[in-house]
């Protein structure tokens, strides 16, 4: 029997298998609006008819000035929940769970998208760019320096995740995610290398918490008791005095008592030139870490490229579930081709696909 197609029960929601895709940044909202479109629906779509269990949508801003790029899909209104919802419909058609990564990128934002564009790196007011903010008044790398948040702005930021979480589940989204990696605004109050704050919300540990832990309280009062929410973490900085592991498990469990879920573990992204030691399911190990010492459900992902591998992860425990980022944008049918290789019969190939299943058609994959 296959860990990897087991059905995973999160609060009130059945998810059919262990193999999610998770947000992928499209920078394709040529209109600027943070209105997904056809693009995003046969995108995340394609994944869902592949079998996935669970498609999180990109990091989706929950106010216009959070966004990556002015290019990136956002949350915060109505016209952009409705689209939303016209996506959802399809993938929940093709029986797969659907989420959102609700997200704010504080002094990373601002820049040009990372295609279609000659210039790179902080993009000026004149060209369509913002005034940046975070913890402090610490750039990243070469960008543009950001504005040290005051606390009133903090709480306006609190109530537009909450905002932003109750628009997702309108719009049909079965969970919401919180983006607290990859160097964004949460990360960066979460980091002591880019939180720099003498009040409340700066120095230690419990203080660098606290508005993830504020955000997580009052998504979870919008969205209600049954409703999932997850949490993506970065677990290391990959740099001296900075996040690791140990303050991730810290903070999970914090979190978890707070209304979160389970936790999707990553690494990196706040501290700009460090070095990442890649390889096959390198960031494992931080999803283990963070399972075994907080005692919390855990998704692992990074460099997860085949079904072998991912029924390794999760059938030892490692991981709940695995995420698997690249490997499903250059085969969007990879949960079915896993089914195949590893020898498990699903009920959800779509109807219009079963002819050309190895067994049927005598042909390989």
């Amino acid at each position: 029997m296959s860990a990897l197609f087991q059905p995973i029960t999160v609060r009130s929601l059945t998810i059919r298998n262990r193999i999610w895709v998770p947000p992928l940044c499209q920078y394709a909202v040529t209109k600027k609006d943070g209105v997904p479109h056809d693009w995003h629906l046969a995108h995340l779509g394609a994944m869902a008819m592949g079998g996935a269990g669970l498609v999180i949508a990109e990091a989706s801003a929950v106010v216009p000035d959070g966004r990556i790029s002015d290019e990136d899909t956002g949350i915060w209104n109505g016209q952009q929940a409705a689209a939303w919802a016209r996506i959802v419909a399809f993938i929940h058609t093709q029986g797969a769970a659907a989420g959102i990564q609700l997200a704010h990128a504080g002094r990373k934002a601002s820049v040009w998208p990372e295609w279609g564009h000659e210039q790179h790196g902080s993009m000026a007011p004149a060209d369509g760019g913002w005034q940046t903010v975070s913890a402090s008044d610490v750039a990243f790398g070469e960008y543009a320096a950001p504005e040290g948040l005051e606390r009133p702005d903090i709480a306006v930021i609190v109530h537009a995740f909450a905002e932003a979480a109750a628009r997702s589940k309108r719009a049909g989204f079965d969970l919401v995610e919180i983006h607290a990696a990859h160097g964004y605004l949460v990360h960066q109050f979460l980091s002591p290398l880019s939180n720099l704050r003498t009040d409340e919300y700066g120095g230690s540990l419990e203080n660098r918490a606290r508005l993830l832990l504020e955000i997580i309280a009052a998504v979870r009062d919008a969205v209600g008791d049954d409703y999932p929410v997850l949490v993506r973490f970065s677990a290391s900085d990959y740099a001296e005095g900075g996040w690791d592991e140990e303050q991730t498990a810290v903070v999970a469990g914090w979190a978890q008592q707070a209304g979160a879920d389970l936790f999707d573990i990553s690494s990196g992204g706040n501290i700009a030139k460090v070095r990442i030691p890649l390889g096959p399911g390198y960031q494992v190990p931080f999803a283990e870490y963070v399972k075994t010492t907080a005692a919390v459900p855990v998704a692992a992902v990074g460099l997860i490229t085949t079904p072998q591998q991912a029924e390794e992860i999760v059938s030892s425990g490692q991981a709940d579930a695995v995420l698997l980022g690249r490997a499903m944008m250059r085969d969007p049918h990879f949960a079915l081709r896993a089914a195949e290789e590893l020898g498990v019969e699903l009920d959800y190939w779509p109807p219009q696909y079963v002819r050309a299943k190895p067994a049927v058609s005598g042909g390989s994959w």
